[in-house]
């Protein structure tokens, strides 16, 4: 006969395999998700653009953000990791990102969006590069499951201008 302890180890030694089987299996299951999101970005005004002391422009827009997101979830997604990002070029730099806005999103039922806000973060660039400057707003997310790896990705919205003149 088997004592107590030999069949406890043999029992959590199945129910670990089991739990890692099953763990695999929901971290595969999500290479069959093929999202398809979509967003929609209005600049809707140019609160100010003006050169501080220091010499680095600084912009606040005001902003509509919509976006349906609902496709990213999976019944292995425990949230969703959102930011919009301004995106230019500079002479200096070949890409400059900032971020304007964030969000977490907890479950599928608030994938579905609209939020009116001023950008949440500055929106500074080390120098005065900005007049005139054409600019991408980009909506990344970053898709955290509940077990197995993290993905990302994002969608660029393209044609918009900045103003010639401070405000």
């Amino acid at each position: 006969m088997h004592s107590f302890g030999y069949r406890a180890n043999a029992l959590l030694t199945l129910a670990i395999t089991i739990l890692a089987f099953m763990c695999g299996i929901a971290s595969l299951s999500d290479n069959f998700n093929y999202p398809a999101p979509t967003a929609q970005v209005q600049v809707l005004n140019i609160n100010w653009f003006q050169k501080k002391p220091d010499g680095d422009d600084e912009i606040s827009l005001t902003l509509n953000i919509s976006a349906d997101l609902q496709s990213l979830f999976t019944w292995n997604t425990k949230q969703v990791f959102v930011f919009l990002a301004a995106e230019y070029e500079t002479p200096k730099n070949a890409l400059n990102q900032i971020s304007l806005w964030d969000g977490i999103i907890p479950s599928k039922e608030h994938a579905k969006f609209l939020i009116h806000t001023t950008n949440k973060y500055r929106f500074v660039d080390q120098g005065s590069n900005l007049r005139g400057k054409d600019f991408n707003l980009t909506l990344h997310w970053h898709v955290m499951p509940k077990t197995g790896k993290m993905s990302a990705n994002k969608l660029v919205m393209t044609g918009y201008r900045l103003p010639e003149t401070y405000r």
